[in-house]
């Protein structure tokens, strides 16, 4: 009997193979899934959520592949991880999409930046620049762009960036700030503290241009004035008596050698050696910024 009813199974003829039924796909539909998802990921965003935000970035990629919105966040997202590379290949990836977006092209200037490529993150900047000059995110990208200069040791063409940014923004003090910083490694320390005096008046609350003011003034011999306001500097943000802090916001070598003897006297020793709780509440103003605004 059992052969019997094996018997009577039809099967298919030779060659042939059973499909599983595969439902027709509405390529409009992913991709609106696709965008909805990219919304969401901007929302986690603006709320610090990166890990959260990160796995609907990557699908939005997949459902909207020829968004160059969904590549541009995702690239960023990399990048405010630390996965620079990866982060770059996929700006690449908007950038081919959108080889005029100007947003594109910042961003992939700050990326090189951080990865250490100073002449490809000026070469990035440089042409979004030359599409759009006058915006909040051109406004950056000149400050960013100033930053490039300075680290390619072209100094004049660091400082005409930063003080066109200035000019833009007036209350934006790292610009102001970072003009000094060149000025100093130029060997111009009177007009480096002018510089710096002036940032000092816009907000007197940053560390940053106090402890350069201390350091050069206690150089130039006006040692008390230097310790009061090095003390004020150092009480505001203590990372500042960290000489690799000071390297990864720009400071030359010329400026760290003197912030070094300026650190190694005995009043500032006892502030650093006891640092009593500061408010470094502030970001790193050199730091490039990991996200867009969407």
């Amino acid at each position: 009997m059992a052969c019997a009813g094996i018997s009577c199974i039809s099967l298919p003829a030779e060659g042939q193979a059973i499909l599983p039924y595969i439902p027709e796909l509405d390529s409009e539909k992913l991709e609106l899934q696709g965008l909805q998802l990219f919304q969401d990921a901007v929302q986690l965003i603006r709320f610090q959520q990166y890990d959260l935000a990160l796995p609907r970035a990557e699908l939005a990629t997949q459902l909207a592949p020829k968004n160059y919105d969904v590549w541009l966040i995702l690239g960023s997202l990399y990048i405010q991880q630390e996965k620079v590379d990866k982060g770059i290949a996929v700006l690449k990836k908007a950038e081919q999409l959108e080889p005029e977006q100007p947003g594109v092209l910042f961003r992939l200037g700050r990326a090189y930046f951080q990865k250490g490529d100073y002449e490809a993150a000026r070469e990035k900047l440089e042409a979004g620049l030359e599409i759009e000059s006058n915006s909040p995110d051109a406004f950056d990208a000149l400050f960013d762009l100033g930053n490039a200069y300075l680290k390619l040791a072209k100094f004049d063409d660091a400082i005409d960036a930063y003080e066109e940014a200035f000019a833009q923004e007036a209350t934006f003090w790292p610009a102001l700030n970072n003009v000094g910083l060149v000025i100093y490694e130029q060997g111009d320390r009177d007009e480096a503290i002018a510089k710096w005096e002036s940032v000092i008046e816009v907000d007197g609350q940053q560390a940053e241009p106090q402890l350069a003011l201390a350091v050069a003034l206690f150089t130039e011999g006006e040692v008390d004035k230097a310790i009061a306001l090095g003390k004020a500097a150092l009480e505001l943000d203590s990372r500042y008596a960290d000489i690799q802090f000071l390297k990864e916001n720009l400071w030359g070598e010329q400026l760290i050698e003197d912030t070094r003897k300026f650190l190694s006297n005995p009043q500032i020793q006892e502030i650093v050696s006891n640092p009593e709780e500061s408010n470094p509440e502030e970001s790193n103003p050199q730091e490039i910024s990991p996200i867009p605004a969407p």
